[in-house]
C-alpha cells in the first residue's frame, strides 16, 4: 500500500452498556453485560425476550434542534451522538471540521430499523393502507441516512460512504477509511460503525433462524458466552462506534493527541455459506494473513486478539480453528477475548466498538474479559486463553480484531501502539 501512516485521533461510542466510551469502556473492563429484558416492543409471544439495548440514550445535551432529530431513525441518533464525541476528541467543532478534506464511512449491517417496521404495519393495515403511510419512511429506511446525517451535521462534504457487509460491516468501514486516506483522496475520516436492529420482525427473523439464543429470558446477563459450552446463540445488540482516523502528517501538523496507528487491514469472502462460515475457519485466517502482511508484522507481533466470538457453536469453532491456523503455536500465548460477552453483537457497530477496544487495551495494557465464560467448550477445541470471567494486566503493543459475517465476509483490522 501507499506510505502514508493513519492514526486514530478520536473516539466516540454509544453502546449497550454506555452512551460514551469511558463509561462503555469501564464497563467491558469489569465483565459488566448489557444484555437485559427487551424493552423496545412487547415480546409476550416471542421465545426470545432479550437483547442488549442502548439505554437512557437522548441527543437532547448535545443541543441538537428536535425539528433535525425527529427526521432521525434510532441507528441514526446513536451515530450522531458517537461521531460528536469522536469529533469532539479529536480536538475538532463543527466549523473547524468543514474546512478539513474529511470523509465518512459507515458501517450498517441490518438496517431493518423502527421506519420500516412502523411503514409495513400501515402498509398492511387494512383500515390504513398506502396513502397512510408515514411520509417520512423513504428516507428512513435508507441505510446511507446515518452517513448523510452525520455529514450534514458536520458540514463535511467528502465522501460519504456506507458498506454493509453484514457482521463484518464495521471493520471494512475502517478499512475503506483506511485506504483513502492512504491514497491521498482524504486527509481524515469519520470511521463508523452503527445499527439499531432490536424490532419485533427482526428478532422475528434471526430467532427463527435459530441464530439467537434462547433459554436465558429469566437470567439475561448470562445469555452472551462466546466458547462457553453452553452457548446456545449470539444475543442481538444496538449502538454506534466512531474513528477518527488522519494521516499522521496532518496529525502532527495540528498537535493532535494520537492513540495508535492503524497498522494493516485484510479483507476476504468465504465464497460458501449465506449464514456459516467455512467450518475451517480459512477465510478468516487469509484476511488475517493479509492484514498482517499489509501492516509488516509477523504473528508473534500481535498480543491480544479481539474475537469476533458472537456465542454461536458455529462461529466459535471456526474463529478458534482460524486463530490456530494463523498463530501456530503461539496461539496459546496469545490474549483473546470477546467483547459481545458485555455488549452483544452490535451487528454494523460490532467492528467499530471492537476496533475501540483494541486502542483502549493497547492505551491502558488491559485485556478485558470473555464474560460468562464458565466452561469452554473444549469438545470442540476451544482450549485458547479466552480471558474467562476476569480481564488481565499485560503488555499490548499491537492487537488485532476480526468480523466474520452471513455471506462469508472477513475483515480484519490490525491496530498497534503509536511510535514517532
Amino acid at each position: 500500500m501507499a506510505s502514508r501512516r493513519v492514526v486514530i485521533t478520536g473516539l466516540g461510542a454509544v453502546s449497550p452498556v454506555g452512551n460514551n466510551v469511558k463509561d462503555s469502556w469501564e464497563s467491558i473492563k469489569a465483565g459488566k453485560s448489557g444484555v437485559d429484558k427487551i424493552t423496545l416492543f412487547d415480546t409476550t409471544d416471542y421465545p426470545v425476550q432479550i437483547a442488549a439495548e442502548v439505554k437512557d440514550f437522548s441527543l437532547e445535551p448535545y443541543g441538537i434542534d428536535r425539528k433535525m432529530v425527529r427526521k432521525m431513525n434510532r441507528q441514526t441518533k446513536f451515530l450522531l451522538g458517537a461521531s460528536i464525541e469522536a469529533v469532539t476528541d479529536a480536538g475538532y467543532t463543527k466549523e473547524t471540521l468543514a474546512n478539513e478534506n474529511v470523509g465518512v464511512t459507515n458501517g450498517v449491517g441490518i438496517g431493518l430499523n423502527e421506519a420500516v417496521e412502523a411503514g409495513y404495519a400501515k402498509y398492511n393495515d387494512p383500515a390504513a393502507g398506502v396513502n397512510r403511510l408515514p411520509p417520512m419512511t423513504a428516507p428512513l429506511a435508507l441505510n446511507n441516512e446515518a452517513a448523510a446525517n452525520v455529514s450534514m451535521y458536520f458540514g463535511i462534504t467528502g465522501p460519504s460512504w456506507t458498506i454493509s457487509t453484514a457482521c463484518s460491516s464495521g471493520t471494512d468501514s475502517i478499512g475503506l477509511a483506511l485506504d483513502m486516506i492512504r491514497a491521498g483522496r482524504i486527509d481524515m475520516a469519520l470511521a463508523c460503525g452503527s445499527d439499531a436492529n432490536i424490532t419485533g420482525f427482526n428478532i422475528g427473523c434471526y430467532q427463527v433462524l435459530q441464530a439467537l439464543t434462547q433459554g436465558f429470558n429469566d437470567n439475561p446477563k448470562a445469555a452472551s458466552r462466546p466458547f462457553d459450552k453452553d452457548r446456545s446463540g449470539f444475543v442481538m445488540g444496538e449502538g454506534a462506534a466512531v474513528l477518527v482516523l488522519e494521516d499522521l502528517d496532518h496529525a502532527k501538523a495540528r498537535g493532535a493527541k494520537i492513540y495508535a496507528e492503524v497498522a494493516g487491514f485484510g479483507a476476504t469472502n468465504d465464497a460458501y455459506h449465506i449464514t456459516a462460515p467455512r467450518a475451517d475457519g480459512s477465510g478468516g485466517a487469509k484476511a488475517m494473513e493479509i492484514a498482517l502482511k499489509d501492516a509488516g508484522m509477523k504473528p508473534e507481533d500481535i498480543q491480544y486478539y479481539n474475537a469476533h466470538g458472537t456465542s454461536t457453536s458455529v462461529n466459535d469453532k471456526a474463529e478458534t480453528k482460524m486463530i490456530k491456523s494463523v498463530f501456530g503455536d503461539y496461539a496459546y500465548k496469545l490474549h483473546v477475548s470477546s467483547t459481545k460477552s458485555e455488549t452483544g453483537h452490535m451487528i454494523g457497530a460490532a467492528g467499530t466498538m471492537e476496533a475501540i477496544v483494541c486502542v483502549k487495551a493497547i492505551e491502558e495494557g488491559f485485556v478485558p474479559p470473555t464474560a460468562n465464560l464458565d466452561s469452554p467448550d473444549l469438545e470442540h477445541d476451544c482450549d485458547l486463553d479466552y480471558t474467562p470471567k476476569t480481564g488481565v494486566k499485560a503488555e499490548i503493543t499491537a492487537a488485532a480484531s476480526c468480523s466474520l459475517g452471513f455471506g462469508g465476509h472477513n475483515g480484519c483490522v490490525i491496530i498497534k501502539k503509536y511510535n514517532a
